[in-house]
């Protein structure tokens, strides 16, 4: 694309119209932009027109948008190894990168702040890949025109500058410490370390000169400078103290402590802006201090006393106002820290303890207008923040955060004064309950948030009260109140006690209560019914010593009925229709409840109705998992009580699969096929006849062409081979499952799938009907074998051919592998069977190829030739060294569904269904212990040959294995003769 007054006509006119509010206009200029940008030098002809004065601003910016993003996706190229689709869009070209970053630096200087910005953002692109290796000249350029700047006062290109700069420097931030990191920051160092303490001091020598006299707008960007001074300064120390910033940290911590003690009421009292510029500055500063006490202990414990005391000063005037909380969040983090390090004893003065908890603690602790906004405006944000510890950025929070600190040290003088503080709230609300609300709901945050984890388990404990007595005095007459709606924070606080104390809170208590727990699902306010769930929820888990759970579907039954229908109401309430703590509730009543077909119809219903309207827009994945989870876990508990529920669950289910199917709701996929599977599953053979267009469905290539659907799909064949292993025999079927078989096999991200289908097809099929696809099935095998060995792949052959062995004898299993290459088996011996037999894990899977190598051992023709003596031999060998291993931990029955929260997303994804969840079948129950069927199977082989294998054993068998082979011959009265 050349550069003229053509070019500057169509792209000006281009970048006019998408700024169009009319569609078209808008779409076609977008497109043409879209064509024009697969050209040469189109970065370029873009760049200039953005240096055009004399075109609009408004197009100019359009411009240096549409330029950021360019860079972004076109500078530098996916690297070949890299797993993304190669990009659709050619890369800049090296010559006119070259242009670009000699153009880019003196065009962002001159342009106006708007511009400004987003140029910075294109060059902080650009230097991502580039600098410094690539981009050698950008430093001593910025730093030239700093000092240029600097000397003539133009603080507009100073702070462009230092923007630009500060977001280079960012990555030290994010990056691990490498020697190639390690030499970026030192050459950044040697470069800017000097420029950017001078222009901190000059610019720190102007704000003195002007801060009484000047007016705000002269103050304005040197703070706006000195606050990117700062954020500089953090990424250049963050990995490391460097010593010039040692050599000159007495001028540093100088103007940091000045920062922070001194009032500017020119620009503070300017208005809001004003107040928040220097706020950000201070925060700025807090920061580093934080910073240089965690990293640089030692080196700051000179300055330490004046910053503690600082910043204390620094509380007492801040706000409550939400545009103050970084700056008071980063404070009381400092003060944090000092707390837990050795520097503790500045907390050891006579009332300083009892002073930060009456100015600095109970004041942020207490509720704002704006956590009252939140509780009724953002009830999900306002939970993340309460329930799930994501608010250490929060007052609240870090108030208790730093008296947990001064409690390392100071244990029983915190909990003496919080004590007394919590009396003292408790005391202010019985004086006035409906105006002193608030001081109760300080008194149960300050327990909740410092009470702390036991070691090795779930359960809480705290020192400031004790526990039950709190619970029955402040805790169980808000919960017994009468009206749900009633303080509703107050509700939300005491369900949050109960949440978090609920292993200590007595059974018969709790269960006192369980009622009033319930009638706070109906509660109008979404904060509380959404707590109300989760504690039922959490109580629902609660294990006693020897892990069995403390409440039973007994205990639950007289509630139940109302639980369910309050649950259902709840989500209906507006913004709770796809609560995921409802639902994740609903599931956890299911898992425990005694599900009667009075229960099992009305929740069936309500849930289908809820999945036929999320399928029309699925948004909350964590929402709709715990739905699923919630059908799987109701089909799988009635089912289990009443089999003639199953016609029913069809009944309800169908048309919502079907409508997911149908509709190409891709996100429900692998659900719906789960839950197939685990209908198809529950029936008796033969399955009804409305299933088989299912499987005709299933047999589709297309569905398998989706990696997310892959497990659920081969989860639902195997439950149709299984339960109709006849209908594979008609209509090509076979041929079509090995097909996927095939597919599945040959690519590492599906191949255990595919052997999963493989092994499903030789255990439940007679060998008549699978005998002439065995070539086949080997040839697939021993191609992906040969051409991509994985252990993994390695393993689940090794377990197929044991299962092949177990349920078609040895000889089919030797036979047909050497039909397709002459003794093949033999080398399959060699390289594959005996040297991985003992890595093979799993209860099941080590029995079952113990098993099969037994019987390989004593039944085959082909291992009992003498000249086969040494393979017989370390065949057994590696069946000892199997057998030898201590057996696996059996999993628990665990009823209980896992959190998902960080399983599931927005896209496609396959999830495994907890409750719809493949039992592991045996297929070898006859067979107890696979140790005695070893040494029994020996025992008469070698009677049949006396003298023959001692000898073969004693060459073959490592010494180890054969004195636990003989204590098992011992042991179950079987010798070897």
């Amino acid at each position: 694309m050349e550069w003229n007054q053509e070019t500057l006509q169509f792209l000006s006119q281009c970048f006019l119209h998408t700024l169009s509010p009319a569609p078209g206009p808008r779409r076609q200029a977008e497109s043409s932009l879209s064509d024009a940008s697969e050209r040469p030098n189109y970065a370029l002809a873009v760049l200039r027109l953005v240096a055009e004065s004399s075109v609009d601003e408004q197009i100019r910016q359009a411009a240096a948008v549409n330029l950021k993003n360019h860079l972004r996706t076109r500078w530098a190229p996916s690297p070949p190894d890299s797993d993304a689709p190669a990009p659709s869009s050619s890369p800049i070209p090296d010559a006119e990168k070259e242009q670009i970053k000699a153009l880019i630096v003196p065009l962002m200087l001159s342009s106006s702040a708007r511009i400004q910005s987003q140029l910075s953002e294109a060059l902080a692109l650009i230097s991502k890949h580039d600098f410094p290796k690539l981009w050698p000249a950008l430093l001593p350029d910025l730093v030239s025109n700093l000092q240029k700047a600097s000397q003539a006062s133009d603080y507009a290109s100073i702070n462009g500058i230092l923007g630009t700069a500060n977001s280079i420097f960012e990555k030290f931030l994010y990056q691990y410490k490498t020697n190639d990191l390690l030499l970026d920051l030192k050459y950044c160092l040697d470069n800017f370390a000097a420029p950017l303490l001078e222009i901190f001091l000059r610019t720190a020598k102007l704000i003195d000169e002007t801060s009484s006299s000047g007016q705000a707008v002269n103050l304005r960007p040197l703070f706006e400078s000195q606050r990117l001074c700062c954020r500089i300064f953090y990424s250049l120390n963050v990995q490391e103290l460097p010593e010039f910033f040692e050599d000159h940290m007495g001028e540093w911590m100088g103007e940091f402590q000045k920062y922070l003690t001194t009032r500017y009421p020119a620009l503070e009292s300017s208005g809001p802006d004003g107040l928040a510029l220097v706020d950000e500055l201070r925060a700025a500063v807090c920061e580093n201090i934080c910073l240089y006490m965690e990293k640089n202990e030692d080196e700051f414990q000179g300055y330490l006393d004046k910053f503690a005391s600082a910043v204390w000063s620094l509380l007492g005037d801040v706000t409550q106002s939400s545009s103050r909380d970084r700056l008071a969040i980063t404070a009381i983090r400092f003060l944090t820290i000092v707390s837990t390090s050795v520097h503790h004893k500045l907390f050891e003065g006579e009332g300083v303890i009892q002073r930060i908890c009456q100015s600095i603690v109970i004041p942020n602790v207490r509720l704002r207008e704006e956590d009252e906004e939140l509780f009724e405006m953002n009830y999900v944000e306002f939970i993340r923040r309460d329930m799930e510890g994501s608010d250490l950025d929060t007052r609240r929070r870090i108030a208790c955060e730093l008296l947990k600190g001064i409690a390392t040290y100071h244990k029983v003088e915190v909990t003496a004064i919080v004590s007394a503080q919590v009396q003292n709230l408790l005391s202010s609300f019985a004086a006035n309950p409906a105006t002193n609300w608030k001081d109760k709901d300080c008194a149960i945050y300050l327990v909740v948030s410092l009470a702390t984890k036991k070691a090795g388990g779930n359960a809480v404990y705290t020192d400031v009260v004790d526990v039950e007595s709190f619970f029955t005095s402040v805790i169980v007459p808000e919960l017994k109140s009468q009206n749900v709606n009633e303080f509703p924070m107050l509700k939300a606080g005491a369900l949050k006690f109960l949440t978090l104390f609920r292993s200590q809170i007595p059974k018969g208590i709790t269960l006192q209560l369980f009622p009033n727990v319930v009638s706070y699902l109906s509660s109008e306010s979404n904060v509380v019914h959404s707590y109300a769930a989760s504690c039922i929820e959490k109580l629902l888990l609660v294990r006693d010593e020897g892990g069995k759970a403390r409440y039973t579907s007994a205990d639950i039954s007289p509630f139940l009925v109302a639980m369910m229908n309050n649950l259902f109401t709840a989500l209906r309430f507006p913004e709770s229709e796809e609560n995921p703590y409802i639902m994740k509730c609903v599931m956890r009543v299911l898992g425990v409840a005694d599900i009667s077909q009075g229960i099992a119809a009305p929740c069936i219903a309500g849930l289908t109705s809820i999945l036929n309207e999320v399928c029309k827009n699925p948004k909350d994945p964590v929402f709709n998992h715990y739905l699923f989870e919630s059908v799987a876990v109701l089909v799988r508990r009635a089912c289990e009580k009443d089999t003639s529920l199953i016609s029913s669950f069809e009944v309800s289910l169908f048309p919502s699969l079907q409508t997911i199917l149908a509709n190409d709701v891709t996100e429900f996929f692998p659900y719906a096929f789960q839950l197939l599977a685990q209908l198809v599953e529950l029936n008796r053979p033969p399955i009804p006849a409305n299933y088989m267009p299912i499987f005709e469905i299933l047999l589709s290539p297309d569905l398998w062409n989706r990696g997310p659907n892959v497990p659920a799909l081969v989860r639902l064949l195997q439950a149709f081979l299984q339960k109709s292993p006849h209908e594979l025999s008609q209509g090509g079927r076979l041929s079509q499952v090995l097909g996927i078989f095939n597919k599945l096999v040959l690519a590492s991200s599906t191949e255990e799938q595919g052997f999963f289908v493989l092994n499903t097809v030789i255990e439940n099929l007679d060998y008549s009907l699978i005998a002439p696809y065995i070539p086949h099935i080997w040839h697939a095998l021993f191609t992906r074998l040969q051409n991509r060995r994985t252990m993994k792949f390695v393993k689940s052959l090794l377990i197929f051919m044991s299962l092949f062995l177990v349920k078609h004898g040895p000889s089919n299993l030797v036979d047909s592998m050497n039909a397709v290459q002459p003794n093949i088996f033999v080398m399959i011996l060699e390289q594959i069977w005996i040297p991985n037999l003992k890595l093979i894990a799993g209860n099941v899977e080590r029995k079952l190829t113990a098993v099969a190598s037994t019987r390989l051992l004593c039944e085959s023709p082909l291992l009992l030739d003498a000249a086969a003596s040494r393979h017989w031999g370390k065949m057994l060998d590696s069946i000892m060294t199997l057998l030898s291993r201590p057996e696996e931990d059996m999993p628990v029955e665990e009823p209980d569904a896992p959190d998902v929260a960080e399983n599931v997303g927005y896209t496609a994804t396959f999830v495994n269904l907890h409750n719809a969840g493949r039992k592991e079948e045996d297929p070898l129950k006859d067979i107890r212990e696979p140790r005695e069927f070893l040494v029994t199977s020996l025992a008469r082989l070698s009677a049949l040959s006396p003298g023959k294998f001692p000898q073969i054993i004693s060459e073959n068998l490592d010494a180890a294995n054969q004195n636990a082979l003989f204590q098992l011959c011992s042991t179950y009265k079987c010798p070897i003769v």
